[in-house]
């Protein structure tokens, strides 16, 4: 028999009715999953205490927060209780105190849940039988686990995150690699095809040189940062491998494996290479 979320948190009946989840889901503008793994503390206040219009608690309530992280599976952030109603409309709407007896779960607990009603907050009661605990990380959540050469596609924040908080198994993975990789401009589809050498530090410091500049220092990047500025870059440019070598290969073939790709994907003529 599947276990439930109340198996584990054992809310008292006597709170049954004042619990609510508020479901933080992607939107067109911004996945908040991105922001939680910058910044779990964006998640656990702003967008769980946020309103609109629609007034999602009233004080006294306990807002549960989860956070979607794949299909059907769903992330406990944090359990607050509600301590005061700020009545703001387009802002942070309340104030609450994290429940201490529910820490332990915080980034952990990862539940199985068919949400089929759109509204963001649930009360508890109606559903807590149908979330099934899907598994108890070791370790607080932080979605970036090296997924392996061929699987990696990163957008600019997600290259920022993990390079400036050091990722240990990223680190590993690029440091001492070659490769040939691909930067893809998701506004328009244009394409940027380059290359990570021994000449240039491998391909850690080749991409974090793009989070530190934008451009990395490529003529036609240079000039489109200077026009549309680093924030263009930040929303629409992802970073994948084309092919990855390890340290001992020799960088000229690298460098011919680099020019076969930019002519298969006709990268000078319709992308972002100069050359």
């Amino acid at each position: 028999m599947p276990l439930k979320i109340d198996d584990l948190l054992r809310i008292p009946q006597s709170d049954m009715d004042k619990v609510k989840i508020k479901f933080n889901q992607p939107s067109p503008d911004e996945d908040p999953l991105d922001l939680y793994r910058k910044n779990p503390d964006i998640i656990n206040t702003q967008w769980l205490f946020w309103r609109k219009q629609r007034r999602y608690f009233y004080e006294g309530q306990i807002a549960v927060c989860f956070l979607k992280i794949g299909w059907d599976k769903w992330l406990l952030t944090t359990i607050k209780k509600i301590t005061k109603d700020l009545n703001i409309v387009g802002g942070i709407s309340y104030d609450g105190d994290e429940l201490p007896e529910y820490k332990p779960y915080y980034g952990r607990l990862i539940i199985q849940f068919h949400k089929t009603s759109q509204a963001q907050g649930i009360y508890y009661k109606n559903v807590c039988d149908e979330l099934l605990v899907n598994q108890l990380l070791p370790a607080a959540f932080d979605g970036y686990d090296f997924p392996g050469y061929d699987e990696v596609r990163l957008t600019w924040e997600q290259l920022e995150i993990i390079i400036k908080q050091h990722k240990k198994d990223w680190m590993a993975a690029l440091q001492n690699q070659k490769a040939v990789y691909l930067i893809t401009d998701r506004s328009n589809g244009k394409l940027y095809v380059g290359s990570a050498t021994s000449d240039n530090g491998m391909l850690l410091q080749r991409w974090a040189n793009y989070i530190d500049s934008g451009h990395g220092g490529n003529k036609e990047l240079i000039e489109l940062v200077n026009k549309e500025g680093i924030d263009y870059i930040k929303r629409n440019f992802q970073y994948s491998i084309l092919e990855n070598y390890n340290a001992k290969m020799d960088d000229n073939v690298i460098l011919e494996r680099e020019s076969w790709w930019k002519e298969t994907l006709q990268s000078r003529k319709f992308g972002y290479n100069a050359n």
